[in-house]
């Protein structure tokens, strides 16, 4: 038996209140983990009441806080209460993300920004702010997707912005290399989460007739690859996008 033991450590999950997110935070509290997250405050209170759901799964073990990724003094707050209540950071995982999805004909300035600057413009400023707070030997796991791949229709914004995150990836794995800190992302397929779910059913069908394996990936199967790339098992893996997918490339 080969056990991943994270005991000690602490993992910042941006967006981790829903989703992929909660099911990471989810995992690597298992695996022993403190978790702190953050969450974009909405106006109906929805965002509010899944973040007392999440504090309420990692109790004292958990940090569950209204900080908004596209503001640089919010994340900073963030960070200082990460090191006030936990005293370490191991473990970055940049997870926050929105869609906007219209065809380019029909897509406005606002709309591409709000994905870029969400999507991509974030994993630089939370990775900036979070660095001098990690310890040497640390991870950080970008997420990616299919889309900035294989270009899905209607998705010049999101996909441009997953795709910069594949590069900016290996860009940090060489600049981080010194520190030892692992920089690596994870593209999912179609994973069956809020987000995918409001896919229109007519497209998902379509996209499951292209999946080899027939099925939808869950979000605990791509919060696993992020424990492997998280855990001691992964020690000489930087700079790399795994692809989990079910087999599909478009």
């Amino acid at each position: 038996m080969i056990p991943i033991d994270l005991s000690g450590k602490v993992a910042v999950i941006t967006g981790g209140i829903q989703g992929l997110g909660k099911a990471t935070g989810a995992m690597l509290h298992r695996a022993g983990s403190k978790i702190a997250a953050n969450y974009f405050e909405d106006s109906q209170g929805v965002s509010r009441a899944r973040a007392a759901e999440t504090a309420a799964l990692f109790g004292d073990a958990g940090l569950v806080l209204a900080a908004d990724v596209r503001s640089r003094e919010e994340m900073a707050r963030f960070f200082e209460e990460v090191k006030r209540r936990f005293g370490r950071l191991d473990y970055l995982i940049n997870n926050a993300a929105i869609l906007r999805d219209k065809t380019l004909k029909n897509l406005s300035d606002a709309d591409w920004e709000a994905v870029i600057d969400t999507n991509l413009s974030a994993v630089f400023r939370v990775t900036q702010i979070a660095l001098p707070y990690m310890q040497e030997g640390g991870r950080i796991v970008n997420i990616a997707s299919i889309s900035g791949v294989v270009g899905w229709f209607g998705q010049a914004n999101y996909a441009a912005a997953k795709a910069g995150v594949v590069a900016m990836t290996k860009v940090l794995s060489r600049e981080l290399a010194n520190r030892k800190i692992n920089v690596n992302a994870v593209a999912p397929g179609v994973v069956l989460t809020e987000m995918g779910e409001s896919i229109p059913e007519a497209a998902r069908k379509q996209m499951l007739e292209q999946i080899p394996m027939k099925r939808f990936g869950s979000p605990e199967e791509i919060a696993s690859v992020i424990l492997y790339l998280c855990s001691d098992l992964s020690s000489y893996v930087t700079g790399q996008t795994l692809h989990v997918n079910g087999g599909w490339w478009g």
